[in-house]
């Protein structure tokens, strides 16, 4: 017992933010070197270890996560926003992604930690994402010097209500690459094992690839069990990994495929899209197919289908749908019921229900339109704070 070392404390906040769940730290509160602070959050949620047993993670992508803030010195900044995605089975914080679901949860923490004025009833939060760069702005009805939590209103995937915190992505092109159009096209293709599959990469908020569920055998309405149950699921993630892998190389995130597989599993990310279509929901909710503009199916890390629909993934969506020859802007513009081909509203079926993104417009002499801000309605809610004990 000579060498004991007592584990050390850390002040933290567990936080929902809409379908997914954080641990937020202060950066003061974190070892300023980037190794160490790794050490320090892998340690805090128990990875790896795929059920994060000795840690705060919940053993999903959707419930790994880390968000890492501090007041800005930046102009028209209130704080700065570092994500990190923490995976369950390797000892990796992915840095390269931003979060949408947990940017909203962003403003409710900074006023209710003191980092912004709280401003009655709606306080304006002026974020900004170290990862892509970028700023987002979320608007946090407050009461009585905090966020407010109850609420009546309700997004898919989160049981109940809750006050709503509307976030925008500010000019969301290129958060990764620099390029709306990562390879400069609207579509791609790329041949595996003798078969050809068509995709559209786009880079908005995050760069997603979206691809033709048709094109691998399956509807693309499966949620994430019954996907997973396919006899040839195994077959159709190799592929979709070659796919997903191809667009790491060409981000410059990774040299090869094999790098791609281990080393950038983050991004970009890999959704089916697909024209709408009557479903069932994970809730046992139905989707009538018209009340919904696409069918939406995101894959996460280790290619695992994602229960919901990632926040990020709607404003890439909502870019890409006004965006035109890409997939998306084909299924949600293609079909005669928006002439003017622009899309300031979509509404995308995902495994648990229906998610709504918007955004905001520049129209351009060419009758194309520009996305000025993506904008998502999501619900926020601190669950626990105190201190998280790590190792040495």
């Amino acid at each position: 017992m000579a060498d004991y070392k007592p584990n050390r404390k850390i002040p933290c906040v567990y936080m929902r933010g809409g379908t997914s769940k954080a641990v937020f730290f202060r950066d003061e509160d974190l070892p300023q070197d980037v190794a160490e602070r790794d050490k320090v959050i892998l340690s805090a949620f128990g990875s790896p270890d795929r059920r994060q047993i000795d840690g705060m993670g919940g053993a999903s992508t959707s419930t790994s996560k880390v968000a890492v803030i501090k007041k800005s010195s930046r102009p028209g900044i209130d704080v700065d926003y570092s994500f990190g995605q923490v995976d369950v089975t390797a000892p990796i914080v992915g840095k390269t992604m931003n979060c949408g679901n947990i940017s909203s949860a962003v403003g409710p923490y900074a006023i209710d930690e003191g980092l912004v004025k709280a401003v009655e009833p709606m306080t304006e939060v002026h974020i900004f994402n170290t990862n892509t760069q970028k700023e987002i702005v979320a608007q946090v009805p407050v009461k009585d010097g905090r966020a407010v939590t109850e609420g009546d209103f309700a997004i898919d995937g989160v049981p109940g209500t809750a006050a709503k915190v509307t976030l925008k992505f500010v000019a969301p092109q290129g958060a990764a690459s620099g390029k709306l159009l990562p390879t400069g096209h609207v579509k791609d293709s790329i041949t595996v094992d003798g078969t050809t599959y068509e995709y559209s990469f786009v880079d908005a908020a995050n760069p997603v690839i979206f691809v033709h569920p048709e094109d691998f055998g399956v509807s693309g309405t499966e949620i994430p069990a019954e996907f997973n149950a396919l006899p040839n699921c195994q077959e159709i993630c190799r592929v979709l990994e070659i796919i997903r892998g191809t667009g790491a190389i060409t981000l410059g995130f990774a040299k090869d495929l094999e790098d791609a597989r281990k080393n950038s599993q983050t991004l970009p990310k890999i959704a089916f899209v697909r024209r709408p279509v009557d479903y069932t929901a994970g809730s046992g909710k139905p989707i009538s197919a018209e009340d919904i503009d696409l069918v939406g199916r995101l894959f996460s890390v280790n290619m695992k289908m994602i229960d919901a629909y990632m926040g990020t993934g709607a404003i890439c969506t909502i870019t890409a749908a006004n965006t035109p020859g890409t997939i998306v802007n084909e299924i949600v513009c293609g079909r005669g019921k928006r002439p003017d081909n622009h899309a300031a509203h979509i509404r995308i079926g995902h495994p648990w229900g229906v998610m709504d993104a918007y955004a905001d417009l520049k129209d351009n002499p060419d009758g194309t339109h520009t996305v000025l801000s993506g904008n998502l309605d999501r619900t926020a809610r601190r669950i626990m704070e105190g201190w998280v004990y790590v190792r040495n």
